[in-house]
């Protein structure tokens, strides 16, 4: 069966990019791979963060586990490949995840959350650029 794997980032567009996902995995018998980076910048102290006991790290893994978890309820259940949530920067973290899942194609949107993409080159074009497999970039309607 073939994999699809899927990078949603929290953003509006997000549920478009899950549905373009879900209508190719129907086309194709394909199964589907939610799956979600995080991460932190290096030079912030870890101390700046600190709003509990709990590490950071492990907070934001948490939120994107749960985040993922309610997208995976809209894909119908014989398409489902679970979740998983992988830490670093976001493109390359995304290329190793469709490496690692051994994806046969990568779908992401065009553009995600953080506006700092326009200054420093979109996550999306670096994916492309980068990852292992074919990558299908949803565009917003």
């Amino acid at each position: 069966m073939n994999t699809i794997v899927v990078a949603l980032d929290g953003s509006p567009r997000a549920s478009a990019v899950l549905a373009q996902a879900i209508a190719l995995a129907r086309a194709r018998a394909s199964q589907v791979v939610l799956i979600r980076t995080v991460g932190i910048p290096a030079e912030i102290p870890p101390d700046l963060w600190k709003v509990s006991e709990e590490p950071w790290l492990t907070v934001l893994e948490r939120r994107a586990a749960e985040y993922l978890a309610a997208c995976e309820a809209s894909v119908p259940a014989e398409m489902r490949g679970g979740t998983r949530v992988f830490v670093g920067t976001p493109w390359e973290a995304v290329c190793d995840a469709a490496r690692s899942l051994g994806a046969s194609l990568l779908v992401i949107g065009s553009h995600g959350y953080s506006g700092i993409d326009r200054l420093l080159g979109t996550t999306a074009a670096k994916i492309v650029n980068h990852a292992p497999c074919s990558v299908l970039v949803v565009r917003d309607s």
